[in-house]
């Protein structure tokens, strides 16, 4: 078993735990409980079959209900989907929605680690895992969580400089949920997947790295271009080492620049001037 598999395991039975304590807390209604639960049940068979309707709950296929009887948690968890019995006047019961919800983390001013002031957003998936954990545990799950994602957002950026933000989103989503879904396991929730969405720079910054990032290619140009004379240069040595070997290969040369020329339709032709006939010119 790897260890991301072991702490799933070792997540799971804290949270079962943590729910059992939750149920069995003081679990004994009292006398005046047990009263009241036999003078609901008979005031039910009294008024049957009006009362069936009362009693009688249906949850849909996403969502889960939590029954209090006389204000706590009764046993066997969350009930459904489909049908469930509560009984009059001293039951109650609360739907959680199991699906996955999705939030928009509002844009973040956040000042990162080389004083660079950056707006950040993102969204957040995440869903109800266990439902009494989520009612019993926290006021109001969604609220919280959204909060907790834009105090997580900051605290993760802020540690991180302007070119790890544009460069690893990813590693930062990824240790976002896993801050997340740390913070959110006593409430019953998991956190399944963060992504940063824009990260907007200052519009000066923008352009400073516009002409800084101009800078870098032109240097690049010129370097390839020097680079490209150098071989071109040492490829015109070796051919004029060959050609100096066969005198013929000159002239061999100097015939095919003319089929060239002529294939373009020129009008113009150069005959090149032997500088053996020169050379007395020079001497006198």
């Amino acid at each position: 078993m790897s260890v991301n598999d072991e702490g799933v395991v070792m997540k799971e039975s804290k949270r079962q735990e943590r729910q059992s304590a939750l149920e069995n807390a003081d679990s004994d209604i009292g006398v005046c409980g047990r009263l009241l639960v036999v003078l609901s049940i008979i005031f039910m068979l009294v008024t049957l079959p009006l009362s069936i309707w009362a009693c009688i709950k249906i949850v849909k296929e996403y969502e889960r209900a939590i029954i209090f009887r006389l204000g706590r948690i009764l046993r066997g968890g969350a009930k459904g989907p489909g049908l469930f019995f509560i009984l009059p006047c001293t039951d109650s019961f609360i739907n959680v929605d199991m699906r996955t919800i999705t939030f928009d983390i509002p844009p973040q001013e956040v000042l990162t680690k080389d004083s660079v002031t950056v707006s950040v957003d993102g969204v957040v998936y995440y869903r109800v895992q266990n439902a009494i954990l989520a009612v019993a545990n926290i006021t109001n799950a969604d609220a919280a969580t959204r909060l907790l994602a834009q105090t997580t957002l900051r605290n993760v950026l802020g540690t991180k400089n302007l070119a790890e933000i544009l460069s690893d989103r990813e590693e930062i989503a990824h240790s976002m949920q896993s801050t997340l879904d740390d913070a959110t396991d006593d409430w019953g929730i998991k956190v399944q997947r963060v992504e940063i969405k824009d990260v907007k720079l200052p519009l000066q910054l923008q352009r400073a790295m516009a002409a800084e990032a101009e800078a870098s290619r032109e240097a690049r140009a010129k370097v390839i271009a020097a680079e490209g004379e150098m071989n071109a240069s040492r490829a015109l040595k070796e051919a004029s080492l060959v050609i100096s070997e066969s005198p013929s290969g000159l002239q061999l040369r100097y015939l095919q620049t003319l089929n060239t020329i002529a294939a373009e339709k020129n009008s113009t032709i150069i005959f090149p001037l032997p500088l053996e006939m020169m050379q007395g010119f020079i001497k006198k």
